[in-house]
């Protein structure tokens, strides 16, 4: 199976009232924006016999090697550091090992980061920014330093945007009408590798890069990878503040930045990451189309 057979697979579930399927409850549950084949896939994944067996078993031994990581970086802090390394050992494990559905998601998450900053840069009042945007097409890609640069982007975005801000003693708001052209309703990629070894979760796999991200990459790299999690809140104040609806911070799991989170829990909060950034930018495309209807509409006379 790959990415565009997992609708068909969740549409496929009959349902029994006496026994009802819970990702088909989620799947066909429409009260949280979410594109229908990112969550088809997402479903698909958090259901598989990985992620219900593989990664509860190997989680606990990740989160010891962080620790012991984090011990030998105390007294050794350069003992390695190579961005090379990681970024290529992540794009072979994701590509012999990793299942299609969790590298789906992946690939999804960069184009959805870029084009998030993307909508806030295009649409800020007062405001210029220099974007550095991700759009990898095939896992090739990702080993040119992008998991790195995906943090940087965001810290850069927010430093500048709020420099700008600040010299100009402003808050943030709209331009005027909202430019939703940078907001793409949907992403195509090369076709994910599909081997029988490709079997394991995305969660499993982030449990198991965790450890690897923290040993080739300096402390200073590794914490505020961990800690850009929490800026889901910021980033999405943004948006919400220039559609002026503030209906998705519920949504948001990862919060108040200024109280950092422990490392040991980055892999679930990663998972949460990419969910609050899915649903941030399915809210967009929901406001995208609502407003192309606004305007087709014939005017009155």
């Amino acid at each position: 199976m790959n990415e565009h057979q997992a609708i068909d697979r969740i549409e496929e579930i009959k349902h029994n009232v006496g026994d009802p399927n819970p990702w088909m409850a989620l799947y066909v549950d429409s009260s949280v924006p979410f594109h229908p084949k990112a969550k088809a896939n997402f479903l698909v994944d958090v259901s598989s016999w990985s992620r219900q067996f593989l990664m509860p078993l190997i989680r606990p031994f990740c989160r010891l090697m962080i620790c012991l990581i984090k011990i030998l970086k105390t007294f050794v802090p350069n003992f390695i550091k190579s961005s090379w390394l990681l970024h290529h050992s992540i794009y072979w494990g994701l590509k012999w090992f990793v299942s299609p559905n969790a590298n789906y998601l992946v690939m999804r998450h960069f184009h959805i980061g870029s084009e998030l900053l993307q909508f806030v840069a295009d649409n800020a009042k007062n405001v210029e920014m220099e974007l550095h945007p991700l759009r990898p097409q095939k896992l090739r890609d990702l080993a040119d330093d992008v998991f790195l640069q995906h943090d940087l982007n965001i810290y850069n975005f927010i430093i500048e945007m709020n420099r700008q801000l600040n010299e100009k003693d402003i808050g943030l708001e709209a331009k005027g009408e909202l430019d939703f052209s940078a907001i793409s309703e949907d992403f195509e990629f090369d076709d994910m590798p599909n081997r029988w070894l490709n079997f394991i979760d995305l969660e499993a796999a982030i449990e198991i890069y965790t450890p690897m991200y923290q040993l080739l990459l300096t402390d200073s790299d590794f914490w505020r990878a961990c800690h850009s999690l929490q800026l889901d809140e910021t980033i999405a104040l943004y948006v919400t503040t220039l559609v002026k609806d503030h209906r998705f911070l519920g949504l948001v799991n990862n919060r108040h930045p200024i109280i950092p989170e422990s490392c040991l829990s980055a892999g679930h909060r990663l998972m949460l990451h990419g969910l609050a950034a899915e649903s941030l930018h399915a809210f967009l495309v929901r406001a995208k189309k609502q407003a192309e209807a606004n305007t087709s509409q014939p005017a009155l006379d």
